[in-house]
């Protein structure tokens, strides 16, 4: 029988990947964040009234830096899968869905858009369980390393609701930019 690789060629391939993807999109994610000014500290966030569910801020980055690391050895493992017949489109529903996920900060934070927000979303929900599908046909364990991620967005769309919800006119709603100064 002939191998077109090894084992050991074949995780080479998925360490090669990895090192690329990881932090490739870690970096969008940071920069997503950083570019619509998301979280405290925005002046126009801080003003909004929060949900009851909402978690401390600093959960927020442990968790995403968690299910970005995990999306890019996800998205390593079916780059690596060289010969999958689903591969290129599960690379393609990966690319829609990362696009999403980038798009949603910016448009909270930055557009202070919580209902084109929440479409964005519910856009991702759809499109990350295409690609989870999509994984599934071309390796298992990297669907699975989106589970979590899926189950994070459902929870950031019920948050994004009720967002909605207490802060109906928030496009309104203009931060305070004031700068307390106390001279001893």
């Amino acid at each position: 029988m002939n191998r077109l690789a090894t084992p050991g060629q074949l995780r080479a391939s998925l360490l090669r990947w990895s090192l690329f993807l990881v932090p490739t999109v870690l970096l969008l994610g940071f920069v997503s964040g950083q570019f619509a000014g998301s979280g405290p500290g925005n002046p126009w966030f801080d003003a909004l009234e929060k949900p009851a569910i909402y978690p401390p801020p600093a959960l927020f980055g442990i968790v995403w830096t968690i299910l970005y690391v995990m999306m890019g050895v996800a998205l390593a493992m079916v780059c690596a899968a060289w010969g999958a017949r689903w591969r290129p489109w599960a690379i393609l529903a990966f690319v829609v869905q990362l696009a999403l996920n980038l798009a949603w900060s910016p448009v909270f934070f930055a557009l202070h858009d919580i209902p084109l927000a929440l479409a964005v979303i519910v856009a991702l929900i759809a499109a990350l369980v295409l690609t989870i599908w999509l994984f599934a046909k071309v390796r298992r364990a990297a669907a699975w390393l989106l589970v979590p991620y899926l189950a994070w967005v459902c929870f950031a769309t019920v948050l994004t609701w009720q967002f909605w919800q207490l802060n109906p006119n928030a496009a309104e709603i203009e931060g305070n930019n004031a700068v307390q100064r106390i001279e001893l």
